[in-house]
């Protein structure tokens, strides 16, 4: 099928919440601001709320609903599964898609464990032998600035890279009244501000360094051991009256670690979700011999850059406002000037996805670069239950 002789590709979602949301805004804009070499179509979105699910299909123009995954997997009009949903059903879907000969798109962390994302891994690279594409939802590489850091370090602006700083800061559970959710299991979510939070800014490093994180030395910390069960909550087996009030929180509140870059870079990083005052900062830093680079997704528009090489009398970090039509995606949008916000990434996601199935190359990050985070994920809370002992990764094979 094509329009207006523009190949088409039939998206399947499953999950239809926050990721939904933003996924299917991306979907819907990529066409409307992208001269796209595939078109997408909302074809099918996928959740076992029927109603909940119905709602938000009718509000992203979304052809029609189905309760089951494996209907909507099985469906001849969808080409393309987008995976939305908790971490625990990441490798089961995307694995069933895959070998049902759909191109995956995956929300980040790619799994849960190192096991899954190894047998995701496996799955994406025989698919692959076949023209089947996949890619891992680490879409804040797609935020201009962020884009724009990686092409400066990339063209040696920095020169030697020394120092590596990020954070990821939330607040969003960090009153105690804060009710129990998938978000706080281990069996449901992996890890709590490590995996959920943490794993973005460990990918953000690698990919504007170029360079590896090759060990880490960690604490983990739980700062609320238990929250309040919400009626409709069904994390836990039985209704909410056969246990006490409050259910246990079984992952981190906060991650902090040390780590090591191929390159011989040191890092520091930390993601919590108790720094209160703190929306959604995610701030990295890197200092090299030849420069620096600073960025706040709270001022997401903007990327500091100082010049080590300039005459130190009139130095000092500039302010780039990334809204030129020669930054990374802009053109596609607004004029000079007229920011962007958190919804185009995954627009600019959207878009470099079908770009690549219609070039016929293997998008970025892929699954083995979501592999590689889990065995950094992993790293981390085996550092911190041996008392912060060095721990290293496992280079990539």
């Amino acid at each position: 099928m094509t329009v207006d002789d523009t190949p088409t590709l039939g998206i399947g979602m499953v999950g239809y919440a926050f990721m939904g949301a933003a996924h299917s805004q991306a979907w819907r804009n990529a066409r409307s601001f992208f001269d796209v070499p595939v078109v997408p179509l909302l074809r099918a979105l996928g959740g076992r709320n029927f109603e909940a699910a119905s709602n938000v299909a009718r509000r992203f123009g979304w052809e029609s609903v189905e309760t089951d995954w494996r209907q909507l997997i099985a469906r001849d009009d969808v080409g393309l599964v987008d995976v939305c949903t908790p971490g625990d059903t990441h490798a089961e879907i995307a694995i069933a898609a895959l070998e049902a000969g759909k191109h995956v798109l995956c929300e980040k962390p790619l799994a849960n464990t190192v096991a899954e994302a190894e047998a995701m891994v496996e799955a994406a690279e025989k698919a692959a032998e076949s023209g089947v594409r996949s890619l891992v939802g680490f879409t804040y590489r797609r935020v201009p600035a962020i884009a724009l850091a990686r092409q400066l370090v990339a063209e040696g602006r920095l020169g030697q890279l020394h120092h590596v700083r990020a954070q990821y800061l939330q607040d969003w559970i960090a009153d105690p009244d804060v009710p129990l959710s998938w978000r706080l299991q281990k069996d449901k979510a992996g890890s709590g501000a490590l995996g959920d939070i943490g794993a973005h800014v460990i990918d953000l490093t690698q990919y504007i360094t170029g360079e590896r994180i090759t060990g880490v030395s960690a604490i983990l910390e739980t700062f609320v051991k238990e929250r309040p069960i919400p009626e409709s909550f069904t994390g836990l087996a039985g209704s909410a009256s056969e246990h006490a009030a409050k259910g246990p929180v079984t992952v981190d509140d906060t991650a902090l670690f040390l780590t090591r870059f191929t390159g011989g870079a040191v890092g520091s990083f930390e993601a919590t979700r108790f720094a209160t005052g703190r929306k959604n900062a995610i701030r990295v830093e890197i200092n090299g011999a030849k420069g620096s680079l600073a960025f706040d997704f709270e001022d997401m528009n903007v990327l500091n850059v100082f010049d080590n090489t300039e005459d130190p009398r009139v130095g000092g970090f500039k302010r780039v406002l990334v809204t030129e039509p020669s930054h990374p995606y802009i053109s596609a949008w607004w004029p000079a000037g007229h920011g962007l916000g958190y919804e185009h990434a995954f627009t600019h996601q959207a878009v470099d996805l079908l770009t690549a199935i219609a070039e016929g190359r293997d998008p970025e990050p892929s699954f083995a670069d979501g592999l590689n985070i889990q065995r950094i994920l992993a790293a981390v809370e085996d550092s911190a239950a041996a008392g912060s002992a060095w721990t290293e990764v496992p280079a990539p094979t």
